[in-house]
This record gives C-alpha cells, sequence and structure tokens, in this order.
C-alpha cells in the first residue's frame, strides 16, 4: 500500500525492471545487518530447537515443530503442479531474527528497517484508514498496533509470537488444525519452522468497519519466510483482513512457504485480501484454507505478481448449512514466471453455495495456470456453485492452462463452470490509439478493464497499488 508520494513502491523493489540497480544499492546495507551475519542456511532438529528456544515456546510447540520436521524429511516434493527440482532447500536462510524488539510506535522500530516500510507505505496507511498494523521483517514481527476502541471490544490482534505467550490455550485450540503438516512437504515445513504472522481473534458479534492489515518484507538474500496467519472469527462477527508482502530481487532462490488459517463461526462474515508481490527470484509455495460453518460467509480476494513460481490455491470448507464461499484473484505472469494459482472449494454440508471467479494475464513467454478443486460431498444437499476462469494472452509466446478438477457426489447439486481464454485485440487497441491513447496506454486500459471486478473488491490504496503494478507488468507490452 502506498501513497501518493514521490517514493519508492513495492513494486519498484520486485519488478526487475525499474529501478533495480538502484534498489540493490539502497538495499545492501540491511542485507548486510548483524541479524544475517548470525544466521546460516539448511535446516535440522538443531535450527528447529533454536528457533522454539529463542521464542521460549511451550514443550507442545516444540514437539509439533519436530514432528513436523520429521514428516517433512521423509516427505516428497508435490508430483503435481510446477517442477520445483531447481529449488535448492539447502541454500534457504530458515531463520532470521532481525530484531529483538516488538516496536507499538514507529519511532522504536530500528532506523534501516523503519525506512523500508517507510518506502512501502505501511505507517501512513495505517494513521489514514486502519484499525491495527503488523510488520514483519524476515522471521520476526517488527511492529504490531491495534486501536484502542477496537481492543476494548474484546479483539485480539497480535504477532503469533505473541499470542502464544499470552493465549496459549487459545491458539493451541487451533493451530495448524485447519491445515495439518501431514498436507504436504511444505506445510510440513512451515510447521517445522514458522514465525511470526499474525493472530486475530474477533468476538461474537462483533463488527470491525476498518480493515485489519499486515505487511510482511523478505528482504535478504536466498531468505525463507513462514509467517503463520491464525484467525478466528466467533458467532455474528464481521471483519476484514489485508495482508501484503514484498521482496526485492537479489539473483538468488527465496521461498516463501506461509500458512493461512482462518475459522468462520456461524452467522460470520470475514474478508481476507492480500496482494502478493514478491521478486522473480522467489518460490511462492503459500497454504490457505477456511472452515465455514453455518450461514457464515468467506472471501477470498487476491492478487498475485512477481515470483518465479508461485502455487496458491485458497480453499474455503463449508461445513454448515447455508455457508457460503467467494474467491476473486488475478495472477499476472511475465518473462520467465509460472503462475500456478487456483481455488478450492469443498462443500462439507446441504445448502451451501459458491462462486469462484479466477483471471490470469500472460505476456513475455510467461505461463498462467488456473488449478482448481470443487468437490460436493455425498451427504451435501442441494449445492449451488459457479466458476469462472478467464486468461488473457498479451503475446505469441505466453501460455494459459485450465485444469478444473470436480467431484460431483451429490445429483442434487448446480453446478456451472466456464473457462475463457483470449487475445489482447488488435482492433480494441486501433479503437484506442484512434481515440488519442498510446499503444501502451490502450493495452493496460483493456488489462485493467479485464480485472476490474477484482481490483474493485480491493480497499481504495490496495486497487490503486494493484493498477501500478499491472502498469509496470505492462511496460513495453505493445509496440
Amino acid at each position: 500500500m502506498v501513497s501518493n508520494k514521490k517514493q519508492p513502491r513495492p513494486t519498484d523493489f520486485v519488478s526487475g525492471r525499474a529501478k533495480q540497480s538502484t534498489t540493490a544499492q539502497a538495499w545492501e546495507t540491511a542485507n548486510q545487518s548483524d541479524y544475517m551475519k548470525t544466521s546460516r542456511q539448511g535446516l535440522d532438529e538443531d535450527l528447529v530447537r533454536q528457533i522454539s528456544a529463542d521464542k521460549n515456546e511451550p514443550e507442545w510447540m516444540l514437539k509439533h515443530r519436530l514432528k513436523s520436521l520429521e514428516l517433512f524429511q521423509t516427505m516428497p516434493l508435490p508430483s503435481w503442479g510446477p517442477n520445483l527440482n531447481n529449488l535448492n532447500l539447502d541454500k534457504i536462510t530458515y531463520y532470521a531474527k532481525a530484531s529483538d524488539l516488538q516496536a507499538t510506535d514507529w519511532k522504536d522500530v530500528p532506523a534501516d528497517i523503519k525506512s523500508t516500510f517507510e518506502a512501502l507505505g505501511i505507517p501512513e496507511a495505517e494513521t489514514k484508514f486502519l484499525s491495527g498494523v503488523g510488520a514483519q521483517y524476515e522471521s520476526t514481527v517488527v511492529y504490531h498496533s491495534l486501536k484502542k476502541s477496537i481492543a476494548a471490544q474484546g479483539v485480539i490482534f497480535e504477532d503469533l509470537d505473541v499470542a502464544l505467550q499470552k493465549y496459549p490455550d487459545l491458539v493451541k485450540k487451533y493451530f495448524m488444525k485447519c491445515v495439518e503438516p501431514s498436507l504436504h512437504k511444505f506445510a510440513a515445513l512451515h510447521g517445522a519452522v514458522w514465525s511470526g504472522g499474525t493472530f486475530l481473534y474477533i468476538p461474537k458479534n462483533v463488527k470491525i468497519d476498518q480493515p485489519l492489515q499486515a505487511y510482511f518484507r523478505m528482504n535478504a538474500r536466498g531468505m525463507g519466510q513462514f509467517e503463520h496467519t491464525l484467525m478466528v472469527i466467533e458467532e455474528g462477527a464481521q471483519a476484514h483482513y489485508i495482508e501484503g508482502c514484498s521482496a526485492p530481487r537479489w539473483g538468488i532462490d527465496s521461498l516463501h512457504a506461509g500458512c493461512v488459517e482462518i475459522y468462520v463461526k456461524a452467522n460470520a462474515r470475514f474478508r481476507y485480501s492480500s496482494v502478493e508481490s514478491w521478486s522473480k527470484d522467489a518460490y511462492n509455495l503459500n497454504t490457505k484454507r477456511a472452515l465455514v460453518e453455518s450461514n457464515a460467509h468467506m472471501e477470498w480476494v487476491g492478487g498475485n505478481f512477481g515470483s518465479q513460481v508461485t502455487m496458491l490455491y485458497p480453499c474455503s470448507i463449508l461445513r454448515g448449512e447455508g455457508a457460503t464461499a467467494d474467491h476473486l484473484g488475478v495472477a499476472f505472469a511475465n518473462t520467465g514466471q509460472l503462475q500456478d494459482t487456483g481455488a478450492k472449494v469443498i462443500h462439507a454440508a446441504s445448502n451451501t453455495s459458491s462462486k469462484v471467479v479466477m483471471k490470469s494475464i500472460s505476456r513475455g513467454g510467461g505461463i498462467s495456470v488456473y488449478r482448481g478443486l470443487l468437490e460436493i460431498l455425498p451427504n451435501a444437499e442441494n449445492c449451488i456453485t459457479n466458476v469462472e476462469c478467464d486468461a488473457l494472452l498479451l503475446d505469441d509466446q505466453s501460455r494459459t492452462d485450465t485444469v478444473p478438477l470436480m467431484k460431483i457426489n451429490n445429483q442434487s447439486a448446480t453446478v456451472a463452470h466456464e473457462a475463457k481464454a483470449g487475445r489482447l485485440s488488435a482492433e480494441d487497441i486501433f479503437y484506442l490509439t484512434s481515440r488519442g491513447l498510446s499503444n501502451e496506454d490502450a493495452a493496460s486500459l483493456i488489462v485493467n478493464g479485464f480485472i476490474d471486478p477484482i481490483v474493485k473488491e480491493l480497499p481504495l490504496e490496495y486497487a490503486i497499488e494493484m493498477n501500478r503494478m499491472i502498469e509496470l507488468e505492462m511496460e513495453g507490452s505493445v509496440g
């Protein structure tokens, strides 16, 4: 999220084109900080024990980490989706403690770290329109705050490391019960080395109008970030959470394997919005899942840019009668990128409904894939679902694939699926240029119209930022 002032934007640090050399110089100092000198590459039991000891965790969490490590060491890489064999897991730094202090005032954040978040516009956004903010740098949350008026309603909004100390029983009740370490290799890895993240608890019938936000910055060479987002939205409650992510480009592979768990109780409503703008060095292998109870509603709104490989499929499990879910997403695959994204919806109860709208854009030889799962269980009567996948190709070198999987085990279901792929129309470009636009402006206008159904669901500042990212990705796409 960025202000209109003349300052760097997150996309300046990840595009690989705009200000790349200046960016590398600007962040060189931060990457030579003492915290990186004391960190190491690779993963073993000693590191897992060190992470747990540094955080003074309860014994059950250490056992969880060690069991997850065992799973990670024995599980194979995913056999479906993008090929991950080029990812050297021994070259990743799994834990780097950037600061010993978690500030509640921006002036108390270390200067080199604060300058990063100021460039990203986070402090200004907090002042303008947010109920609370968390900011994570590498493996640790360096800043966290919540408006007093919101806290007075019983809302808990903490760094998950802090929440584990303050509310151990509440965290233990939900932690990795929705996303189990056995789900896949990178869920197991996350369970072993997770650090930082967000814990959000909204009490019964509490409704928050202004969004809460967390921003995750992976700043060092070859870094891995494994934040854990855990959210419990109690019965009749309502809230909106926004997550932003970015990283600079260093020419060395990095890894993001975060985890999001959301529990939406009966009659509650929750929206999770994210704009992920990783560098083209990054493997973005994130896992997100929500359990949605009776008459509750879950919304996922997301944009994915950057990263050399993304595997991301937010999942809604509709396990209460009358539960509903909406999934809206856009992915942009540029040169050297593979965006493998989509959605999963499991209808586990009767009279549930869902809608999935996913859009992808490919240019410069980039590859975009929609990969989705829709499952209706045998006991789920009268379910309604609609899946739309739209792909836009900006040149002849790029590629798009649609890989939908539908398991319909109850004949009372109403299911609709539509997939469309098209190219940037020369006729549309000609029409717009005849009205005075340049070729690039005409192409950007068409692309922005294509993604408008997703962008309009984002808060204004994020919508502006997503349009800026599109503009940067579109540079040189026509003519």
